[in-house]
């Protein structure tokens, strides 16, 4: 596995994401990525365990980087935000055209969490981590429009 430096702004320990990652434990990391988002995103996000998408450009750049190149180090670049962002942007920003390129809603049906989804390698590109985004698409687009992707993330 690619080693990935762990940095966090608010001094977040991200070595139980990694082992759970490394460990392939894809549901337990996508629980645990959201819980990180949240309490990377304030007292509030933290508090509920979900985030608002006023949120989530609270969120400090290195702290979304690190949680991203975790998921893509862990899944050899199928998975993490980068990659949804990439796909998005692929399909010009059509969220109609995403979910089904990432596996979340196929014809008029939507993937149900968690039984659904695919938690293995096996899922499509860019189908985690999901993080509860289901909750709606303002959160997601707030995501993949964050300034952390607006410079080279390595």
């Amino acid at each position: 596995m690619v080693t990935v430096p762990l940095t966090s702004a608010l001094n977040i320990d991200y070595r139980p994401l990694q082992e759970l990652l490394s460990a392939g434990a894809w549901l337990e990391a996508d629980r645990l990525s959201l819980q990180l988002l949240c309490r990377a995103a304030g007292e509030g996000a933290a508090r509920r365990g979900w985030l608002y998408f006023s949120e989530v450009s609270r969120i400090p750049v290195e702290d979304l980087r690190t949680i991203d190149r975790l998921w893509r180090a862990a899944s050899g670049d199928r998975f993490g935000y980068s990659v949804q962002r990439q796909l998005w942007l692929g399909v010009n920003r059509n969220w109609e055209r995403l979910w089904p390129l990432i596996g979340w809603k196929q014809g008029y049906h939507w993937t149900r969490y968690p039984d659904e989804f695919i938690w293995d390698l096996s899922a499509p590109k860019g189908h985690l981590p999901l993080s509860n985004q289901l909750r709606g698409v303002r959160v997601l687009e707030e995501l993949l429009t964050h300034k952390a992707w607006e410079e080279a993330s390595g």
